[in-house]
């Protein structure tokens, strides 16, 4: 296999590392916005005396504030796991998107000094 060859496949792996970044990064703002959602769902919740009402797909369900935030509790712990989840692979991606854009820009130089 070529240099050119070997350089065109780190160039492939390189963006694909930088839209898997792009993923996961909006995965991220999804989660945070959610996170968002149920903290502000939480301090209502806390105003709340008697039955409040949740809503399951088109339909809302009669609950207790208890129950209400029991299920909002356990969405938030879910949640957080997930972004923990994904900092860790955003990490991980970073990491080789560096170690590629150097590996790259060497071979690129090392090419340049050849001409």
């Amino acid at each position: 296999m070529s240099k050119d060859e070997d350089m065109q496949k780190e160039i492939m792996r390189l963006q694909n590392f930088e839209r898997q970044m792009q993923a996961v990064m909006m995965q991220k703002q999804q989660i945070q916005i959610q996170l968002g959602e149920i903290g502000l769902a939480l301090e209502e919740l806390a105003k709340a005396k008697g039955d409040v009402y949740k809503s399951i797909g088109n339909v809302m369900i009669k609950t207790t504030v208890e129950a209400a935030k029991t299920d909002l509790e356990e969405k938030k712990k879910l949640m957080e796991s997930r972004k923990k989840t994904l900092d860790e692979q955003d990490e991980k991606l970073r990491a080789e998107l560096i170690r590629l854009q150097k590996k790259i820009q060497e071979e690129m130089g090392s090419s340049d000094e050849k001409a």
